[in-house]
């Protein structure tokens, strides 16, 4: 009798490349599904929902990223302390002015599993506001989103 086992990967046998990602003219919310799913490691033939399977992104000119339609007048982020009276409303134009690099995170950041697994998996997001970034060591391969 035959019997059909689900491959589990070992975690000390999971090859991580790095890439590398140029935002300039790209749409945020097209840009950030690409990232979370390289992230998550849905690209590899090994993915598995519950181990951390994803690769490395760096993202240059984060200032560059576009958005479709009002948004650019109309989004808000909402940051709120849990104090009374704490919340501030940020507009989209406003946040990608002060801190380019946050758009890009939040947007990849809401598309990650809300838990321990999608805050590991944050962390090997890198987003830069220019052209420079300080991870050549890392070979990074420039992929076209």
């Amino acid at each position: 009798m035959l019997r059909n086992k689900t491959y589990l990967p070992k975690v000390d046998k999971i090859e991580r490349k790095w890439f590398l990602i140029d935002a300039e003219g790209e749409i945020l919310g097209r840009l950030a599904t690409k990232i979370a799913t390289i992230l998550m490691g849905k690209h590899k033939v090994i993915y598995t929902p519950f181990f951390d399977t994803g690769d490395y992104v760096i993202v240059i000119n984060a200032e560059k990223v576009i958005v479709t339609g009002n948004k650019r007048r109309a989004k808000n982020y909402y940051i709120h302390t849990t104090r009374p009276g704490s919340m501030k409303v940020i507009p989209f134009f406003m946040m990608q002015q002060k801190h380019p690099e946050r758009v890009i995170q939040l947007a990849v950041k809401r598309m990650l599993p809300k838990n321990k697994l999608g805050r590991k998996m944050l962390k090997k997001l890198k987003v830069y506001a220019g052209s420079e970034h300080p991870h050549a060591a890392q070979q990074p391969v420039k992929i076209l989103v």
